[in-house]
């Protein structure tokens, strides 16, 4: 069985992406109240694999997350991309009338602006995690309160799902990395197998040095599907560039890799791995 640390409880959209990912694989989970937790979790015990959400379609990318994964030596071994689709919940005695306070993420907040709008009546109250907060309305029996997360959290916390399908936008989707200890990384995914991968570098602070980088894996038809600059800490004016790729052809594009290499500093493969799959 493997151990999966996730940021928040079961029932949280973590949770789900992990037993997505893995799935009929039976999976132990490793719940932590941050994701500076899951990589500690990980650290102290190298058998444990870690689930971190990386980008959502909407709220854009998680910045803390791609410094905690370079700063942390741990390796991508696969990604999987879930549909967010947020639901509001409460106790089984409450109905919309009682409802005084919302609980629930700030970022599920933003998803599900228009549902908010249209009921000025309701309290927001960010909290930590979506599904913490309906396990925190069902412990504590709160009356007047609901919680936005997943219908997947009713259940488990014995909550009613008042409404489903309250995010603004339906294509509303999160990108998580699945990472590991590198002497763990082949096991999980074979490099020769991969179609994608992350790679992190810094540039010598001089005039068209991004473009001779890119132009190298354009000569390679290596694709890059995202480029991330995140600003160097203490060094004015430069920065890490975190760039995913894909390709069909590994040898090309280990090719582009020993080109590109020279032209940039702190040059670091943060993964290879299969392209993730999207679910619902």
């Amino acid at each position: 069985m493997r151990k999966v640390a996730i940021q928040g409880i079961v029932g949280s959209y973590h949770d789900i992406a992990a037993h997505k990912f893995f799935g009929e694989e039976e999976i132990e989970l490793v719940c932590c109240d941050t994701f500076e937790d899951v990589f500690k979790e990980m650290h102290q015990d190298s058998n444990v694999i870690g689930m971190i959400a990386i980008e959502n379609t909407i709220a854009g990318s998680l910045l803390h997350n791609y410094e905690l994964l370079r700063e942390s030596g741990m390796s991508i071994v696969g990604e999987h991309k879930l549909r967010i689709s947020h639901s509001i919940l409460c106790l089984p005695e409450d109905d919309w009338d009682d409802i005084q306070e919302v609980n629930s993420h700030p970022v599920a907040f933003m998803q599900c602006r228009d549902f908010l709008n249209r009921h000025p009546e309701m309290k927001i109250v960010e909290a930590n995690d979506t599904a913490g907060s309906a396990e925190l309305i069902s412990r504590k029996q709160l009356h007047g309160h609901a919680a936005i997360c997943s219908k997947f959290a009713a259940p488990i916390y014995g909550m009613k799902v008042l409404e489903e399908g309250i995010e603004t936008n339906k294509h509303n989707f999160t990108r998580f990395l699945v990472i590991s200890d590198p002497w763990l990384a082949d096991s999980i995914c074979m490099p020769n197998k991969s179609n994608k991968a992350s790679i992190v570098f810094s540039l010598p602070h001089s005039e068209g040095s991004l473009s001779q980088v890119l132009s190298i894996f354009s000569f390679y038809r290596i694709n890059l599907t995202k480029i991330q600059s995140l600003p160097i800490i203490g060094r004015e004016w430069e920065y890490m560039f975190y760039v995913d790729v894909t390709y069909d052809d590994y040898t090309r594009y280990r090719q582009s890799i020993d080109a590109t290499r020279p032209l940039t500093k702190q040059f670091k493969i943060l993964g290879e791995y299969k392209d993730g799959k999207s679910s619902l």
